[in-house]
């Protein structure tokens, strides 16, 4: 199944079952596709989460609904997943910016979003550079944050601000930057900026050391400024060389960024020619 037909069925089989407890896992599943892979392409591409176009479904259903006489807002809270018509009202007005007793009463204006639609767009044939790496289990030390993977381009950049001015690149410096998503199924990963680490030393507080283990590796070189550059070819591997190559699938809930020194570069990480890397762990397909 190429990525289209991947999404398309996706789609479909949310729409199914709108009104259920659906899970990025079950979907990622349904297409026979690693839910990590299936998540984070899914957002690269279409600019949201999986868990995000499900709630904006469901309250365009929601709106829907409750235009028709006697639907109680009690049912349709409960029927698109909302424990309670308080959680259903707050993300009701979100959604649509007015209550469900505005719209009853009122008749107010709804937002709608409709379900996407996956139209085939043939592009030229392109080229990544890519090595196939195999690398022994290495343990890291560093100091980490969960981001929501749709906020993952803004949020992991300032995080890596907020660590230097905190005080706290004397201890860690910023070899890798490290995405952890081992259940690979929900909507947020855990970044941690990290140095490799030796296990006689002491992790200092709010640190903490992690191993990660032995696997291939797909290392996809990057040469220009951060974050763009990086960003640009992760959004590539992601959204080309992963659904384009039969060859390898995502094999595990990790993907690492590998900084070299900033301080060999005259411009420091905006440097034109700084160099980095970003590997992402595959297996045979």
């Amino acid at each position: 199944m190429n990525w289209m037909e991947t999404i398309s069925t996706a789609i479909a089989y949310i729409e199914a079952h709108i009104t259920e407890d659906i899970t990025v896992k079950e979907v990622g599943e349904y297409v026979h596709t690693s839910p990590l892979y299936f998540q984070k392409g899914f957002s690269i591409l279409c600019g949201y989460t999986v868990s995000e176009y499900i709630r904006n479904r469901r309250l365009t259903l929601a709106g829907k609904e409750l235009l028709q006489p006697g639907t109680k807002v009690i049912d349709t809270a409960l029927k698109y997943g909302y424990d309670s018509p308080d959680s259903f009202t707050k993300a009701f007005f979100r959604f649509h910016g007015c209550t469900p007793a505005e719209l009853k009463s009122a008749g107010a204006a709804l937002k709608s979003f409709a379900p996407l639609h996956i139209e085939l767009s043939l592009k030229g044939g392109f080229m990544m550079d890519c090595r196939i790496v195999e690398k022994k289990a290495f343990a890291v030390i560093g100091a980490s944050k969960i981001i929501p993977y749709d906020e993952g381009t803004t949020q992991c950049p300032a995080f890596w601000d907020e660590h230097f001015s905190s005080g706290r690149g004397k201890y860690v410096c910023g070899m890798y930057g490290i995405c952890f998503d081992e259940k690979m199924e929900g909507d947020t990963f855990k970044y941690m900026i990290a140095d490799d680490y030796n296990a006689a030393m002491p992790v200092p507080e709010g640190f903490e050391a992690v191993t990660i283990p032995a696997l291939t590796w797909a290392v996809f070189p990057s040469k220009g400024p951060l974050p763009r550059t990086l960003q640009e070819t992760t959004q590539r591997a992601f959204s080309e060389w992963l659904p384009g190559n039969s060859e390898y699938q995502v094999a595990a809930g990790y993907s690492v960024e590998f900084y070299t020194d900033v301080s060999k570069y005259p411009k420091g990480g905006q440097d034109e020619n700084y160099y980095c890397e970003l590997w992402i762990p595959v297996k045979r397909a």
